[in-house]
């Protein structure tokens, strides 16, 4: 009797669980992970999937956590009882399935090699509209201010001991853009993809905390309080766009054609977010793809996109002291980010008669629209007729084009 029920303890996860403690800290950030998207709604799209895979990556003989490949490429993992080094890059998919789980085979299939990034940039293009930075050209430079971030914490990162690459894809945080930063990680520092991707994602997440943190701290009242509409009315344009349809669709084709030219690596990411906002400008023609690119194809690669970053968190890759440091490194990056577009709005204002106010500058990264709408909520707190939210997009929109050119050039030089 005694030796069945230590047969059935055996079969448990309860051994493993007390021998390791440290699956029970991964399953506490996977449940604090679950708490803010589920009860914070915090970006619930991606925290849910996420949280789920960190979940279900840690339980033991579960098979569901995914084993990275070292430099050579050369995967370490136990079958029938013996230790078995593989090249991953020889095994076929239903190898990789057989062996090392189905995680694995999403992992190495879909993320791997790039191709689920590229895919919701086109979903992400799709769902945007550029029209707010067309209209507000002027306003687009403080996306491009704010990826100062990542290259202030690129530099850190190396004073701290991290390799070029490493410190290239935790900067990469800074442009609060998820799939830049996996796309980026994948293609320098893959070791790294788990810790990374859910400090960009978890970042992204707490902009309504991380953005009013940094405003107060850096903005006064008076700044806040400079309304937009009334410098339009004081100071107007004296360049209007006449035919905004035109423009909307010669817009990404345009965009498209200089970033290949100039940042050729940047291609897969802005190719194909501007290839979705064709589809959605063009209308009608095209309003099949559109749907199927905004919808079923978008929510589908952000499920396993999410599941498999969660499941390469297991506690021997994530339990770590370089953990720590890019979890540091990335509020650094987020927070320097949103800093720099502030301080280059106060810089314009200090020549300019027609005044910004700060929070345009704040949005200079690309969690769209959420920032928008997060520094919005502050004017109008400010302010109850104070709405700069149609201005804040105009810096935040710029700010998903500036991450991927920054993520371009990142990789030209270190990959």
């Amino acid at each position: 009797m005694g030796e069945i029920f230590n047969n059935l303890y055996e079969m448990t996860a309860f051994s493993n669980l007390i021998a390791d403690p440290t699956y029970l800290i991964m399953y506490a950030i996977a449940f604090v992970l679950l708490y803010l998207g589920i009860v914070k709604h915090y970006e619930p799209l991606l925290l849910v999937p996420i949280a789920f895979g960190v979940l279900i990556a840690n339980f033991p003989g579960g098979d569901m956590g995914v084993i990275q490949a070292n430099g050579e490429g050369i995967v370490t993992y136990i079958k029938d009882g013996v230790e078995v080094n593989k090249n991953i890059y020889e095994m076929s998919l239903p190898e990789i399935a057989h062996d090392l789980g189905i995680m694995n085979f999403l992992y190495y299939m879909l993320i791997k090699t790039g191709f689920l990034p590229p895919v919701i940039f086109m979903g992400v293009g799709a769902l945007t509209d550029f029209g707010p930075m067309l209209r507000n050209l002027r306003l687009s430079v403080f996306g491009a201010a704010a990826q100062l971030g990542i290259f202030t914490v690129l530099l850190c990162a190396v004073l701290m001991g991290f390799t070029l690459p490493e410190a290239a894809s935790l900067g990469i945080i800074g442009g609060a853009d998820g799939p830049t930063a996996i796309f980026t990680t994948i293609k320098l520092a893959p070791h790294l993809l788990g810790p990374i991707a859910i400090a960009a994602y978890s970042y992204m997440a707490l902009v309504p905390v991380i953005i009013p943190l940094v405003v107060k701290l850096t903005c006064s009242k008076k700044e806040l309080m400079i309304n937009m509409k009334e410098q339009d009315r004081l100071y107007p344009s004296k360049n209007e766009i006449k035919n905004m349809r035109v423009i909307k669709i010669i817009f990404p084709i345009a965009v498209t054609t200089i970033v290949a030219i100039f940042v050729p690596s940047a291609v897969s990411l802005i190719g194909m977010l501007m290839f979705g906002n064709l589809l959605k400008e063009i209308g009608a023609d095209t309003s099949r793809l559109f749907d199927t690119v905004s919808n079923s194809v978008m929510n589908t690669a952000t499920v396993f996109l999410g599941l498999c970053v969660g499941a390469t968190m297991t506690s021997d890759a994530f339990l770590n002291l370089t953990t720590i440091g890019i979890v540091i490194g990335g509020f650094l990056a987020f927070a320097l980010s949103i800093t720099a577009g502030i301080f280059m709005v106060k810089l314009v204002n200090l020549f300019s008669k027609k005044k910004i106010n700060p929070l345009v500058g704040a949005t200079g990264l690309s969690a769209v629209p959420m920032a928008s709408r997060v520094c919005n909520e502050i004017a109008t707190k400010y302010d109850p007729k104070n709405h700069v939210l149609n201005y804040c997009m105009s810096s935040n929109i710029s700010g998903v084009i500036g991450s991927a050119v920054a993520a371009g050039v990142l990789i030209s030089f270190l990959s």
